[in-house]
């Protein structure tokens, strides 16, 4: 396969799911997974709790091995927690469930593109933490042709397994790139600056969050306070960082090369 897709020449790029973060990572110094609804923003809730947040592709009997051998508490899924088991994909629940030093969340999306993201430092940013993920990105020098940073969004899966791009994540992205470019990195690639285009050019990020597709979904299911915590823009200074298999905050530390 030629490299035609790969973005080169430009210091900030941009692709869709875990295929496009494959393809494009092994040519990345930095991958930002931005998973809104709601992986990445249940990571930022999590680290600012000063939770280790262990990320996982399958929720499945390999998820509870995962999470014994790491000695940490495992996520549900939203409808399945319970007084005694109150973690779960849901940022909101998470913000009011006890704390715990090590948690595993199952994730199909932002855990699968965290996972192949290979060598590359990898950063879960959200629309909560995009002007801090922005600035700590630039503070450690990617986002320059010599030191691209890839950003990704997951987007949602169609019942046969092919990727449904999700506006909350383009959104998500969108406003990270450009927290990037306001501080002077790049040059941008014409995806990411379309991507740049659309955060910018959302009057109202919050009700289009709520009204879109997958805002709908969770709202409708009963999750409308995890579209409300979603929503909070800039709410959150952390950064979290991949670091020994954990997302934990690096706001002021040196990246860690990924394990």
């Amino acid at each position: 396969m030629s490299d035609w897709f790969l973005q080169q020449e430009h210091g900030v790029r941009f692709d869709w799911g875990p295929t496009g973060a494959q393809q494009l990572a092994e040519n990345a110094a930095c991958l930002v997974v931005v998973d809104v609804l709601s992986f990445t923003t249940s990571v930022t809730v999590a680290v600012e709790a000063g939770t280790q947040v262990f990320p996982y592709a399958w929720r499945d009997e390999t998820a509870s091995a995962f999470a014994r051998a790491r000695t940490a508490v495992l996520a549900v899924g939203r409808r399945a927690a319970t007084s005694t088991s109150p973690w779960s994909l849901s940022p909101a629940a998470l913000r009011q469930a006890p704390f715990t030093p090590r948690l595993v969340l199952p994730s199909p999306n932002g855990s699968a593109i965290a996972a192949a993201a290979g060598d590359s430092t990898v950063v879960a940013g959200c629309l909560r933490n995009a002007t801090a993920v922005g600035r700590w990105l630039a503070r450690h020098g990617y986002g320059t042709a010599e030191r691209p940073v890839v950003v990704i969004a997951s987007g949602e899966r169609w019942p046969d397994g092919s990727l449904r791009p999700a506006l909350e994540d383009l959104l998500g992205a969108g406003a990270i790139i450009a927290e990037l470019a306001s501080q002077g990195v790049g040059p941008l690639s014409p995806e990411a600056a379309a991507a740049r285009a659309c955060f910018t050019q959302t009057s109202d990020v919050g009700a289009a969050v709520a009204a879109c597709s997958s805002g709908i979904e969770l709202i409708r299911s009963g999750f409308a306070d995890d579209v409300a915590v979603a929503t909070e823009l800039d709410a959150s200074t952390v950064v979290p960082v991949l670091t020994d298999g954990a997302f934990s905050h690096r706001a002021d530390a040196a990246p860690q090369p990924k394990l």
